[in-house]
């Protein structure tokens, strides 16, 4: 009945909004999807040739999702939104809401803000959980924030060619447990474990050309990290009590395997604030059209009273396209700085908060592009300790209403793989996939300078209504792993298969939008 009750409440919401009312506005948007994915060996080793890169998932499955937004607007000074979300649903799922019944909790409140604007200036503010994130041209994925939160953020035009623009936002608070005082209760519960970001950009507009420097800086709570066994012992760092976000919050801000004792220090707990220093700069060049030249450039810096934690490195990414009557041919390329062989001074790669707001236009199916649902981010949802080149034909046109993109790309680590020979030393034997979930600070897929990938891709999308397209897709990955002693070639630890597949995926997409 709980379940019942919420699923009515979230619907009368939404109904009670679009009610008129006096001068306000309402307008409603939204999306049906329906996905059928078929495909093998997307853990690439180990398992039993399960698809995606949870093994939990069957070769075949079927998906849905909704999501509606509703804007009430008074004025163009003033206005609110909320966006609803329902699933991921996975058919035949019970806590997904697909199975018999469907009478699942997964209404979701994706983003609920207000926007307005400062009586008699140019400053717009909005306010509420929305998605923030830092600017990008290239890859349209920013590889250091971009997510759904709650944030403040503003913008101010100076002129046509000048703005100022920047969120503050926390992701993380008040989810730490606290730890157990020995009489039943805790002690400093939701004690200094927030993560708060603040992001300023300065987005500039030219005549053929834009550029956006930014600059962010985070403070990271120690006890974002913290746990506490039950007996009061410390737990170790890397775990969120309450499992408000599981790993996650971990993975892109420490060094890989930090929570495996392989890092020197890695029994002590943190004390003080973690400081993450991020900044760069993206842009576009279109003055000769049809050349189109975009590249997004990012470095940051993330330090903790812990040396051996700290993790900083840098990314670059470039897309030049030239526009044809039948399409428009690419070029696409991005490195990203790699771990060094020394396991006491933390981490080379590029830090992230979180990259899961935004889809990557580099690929569909290897990194994290899908534009609905289905499958994907086989390889990587943030490109941090990887290379690539590809090639792209996007939005080629063969008859009315059906157009394809074909992606080419070749992928290569960059994580020095001599790193894998220290890990051994001290007794632990990792896999580039991460099956067992404790490589906290391990958040794609990691190969080594010794390993590379090549995807092929495809993707058809026909429009069969104006608000009806039906999209098939499909993914190739062959993977490389060096298997030598000193890298992945570990089959006899622990009896584990570490036999490499190539992965493939097949996805029918039925989109419904308004």
């Amino acid at each position: 009945m709980k379940r019942i009750r919420t699923l009515f409440l979230a619907a009368g919401m939404v109904l009670a909004l679009l009610q008129p009312a006096g001068a306000v506005e309402f307008k409603a948007q939204g999306e049906w999807v329906v996905s059928f994915d078929y495909g093998q060996n997307g853990n690439f080793t180990g398992g039993n040739g399960q698809t995606g890169y949870s093994r939990g998932q069957d070769e075949f499955e079927a998906k849905q999702r909704l999501r509606i937004q509703v804007d009430a607007a008074v004025s163009e000074s003033l206005s609110g939104t909320v966006f609803l979300e329902i699933g991921d649903t996975t058919w035949g799922h019970g806590r997904s809401g697909g199975a018999m019944g469907a009478d699942g909790t997964i209404v979701e409140i994706r983003r609920a803000y207000i926007d307005w604007m400062a009586p008699n200036t140019a400053l717009k503010l909005r306010m509420g959980i929305q998605g923030a994130i830092v600017p990008t041209f290239a890859m349209k994925k920013p590889q250091s924030l971009g997510d759904d939160f709650a944030a403040v953020a503003f913008s101010w035009q100076f002129n046509d060619r000048v703005g100022l623009s920047g969120f503050w936002g926390r992701p993380y608070n008040d989810n730490y447990a606290g730890k157990p005082d020995g009489l039943g209760g805790t002690t400093r519960a939701n004690f200094m474990d927030n993560l708060d970001a603040f992001v300023l950009t300065l987005p500039i507009v030219l005549d053929g050309f834009k550029a956006t420097p930014w600059g962010m800086y985070a403070a990271i709570g120690p006890n974002a990290f913290k746990r506490y066994n039950d007996d009061g012992s410390f737990g170790g760092n890397f775990d969120n009590a309450t499992g408000v976000s599981g790993p996650w919050i971990t993975r892109g801000l420490l060094p890989a395997w930090s929570n495996k004792g392989v890092v020197n220090g890695a029994d002590k707990p943190f004390s003080r604030y973690g400081n993450g220093f991020w900044a760069g700069v993206t842009g576009e060049i279109d003055a000769a059209d049809p050349l189109r030249i975009s590249w997004d450039f990012s470095y940051g810096d993330v330090r903790y009273d812990v040396g051996q934690f700290n993790r900083r490195g840098w990314m670059g990414a470039l897309l030049i396209e030239y526009a044809q009557d039948w399409g428009i041919p690419g070029l696409i390329a991005w490195y990203a700085s790699g771990d060094d062989d020394n396991l006491g001074n933390g981490s080379e790669r590029l830090p992230t908060i979180s990259t899961g707001g935004m889809d990557n236009v580099f690929s569909n199916y290897a990194l994290d592009g899908k534009v609905y649902i289905g499958r994907d981010a086989a390889m990587y949802n943030n490109l941090s300790g990887s290379w690539g080149v590809g090639l792209r034909l996007r939005d080629v046109t063969s008859v009315e209403n059906l157009k394809h993109t074909f992606r080419l790309n070749y992928i290569g680590g960059t994580n020095n793989a001599g790193i894998l020979a220290k890990a051994h030393e001290r007794g632990y034997y990792p896999t580039p996939n991460n099956f067992d979930g404790s490589a906290y600070g391990v958040e794609n897929m990691y190969l080594t300078d010794k390993d590379s990938a090549l995807e092929f891709g495809l993707t058809n999308v026909y429009k069969v209504y104006e608000n009806l397209k039906v999209a098939l897709d499909v993914g190739y990955i062959a993977l490389w792993l060096d298997k030598s002693a000193d890298t992945w070639g570990n089959a006899a630890i622990n009896g584990r298969d570490d036999t490499v597949r190539d992965a493939w995926n097949a996805n029918l997409m039925f989109l419904y939008s308004f």
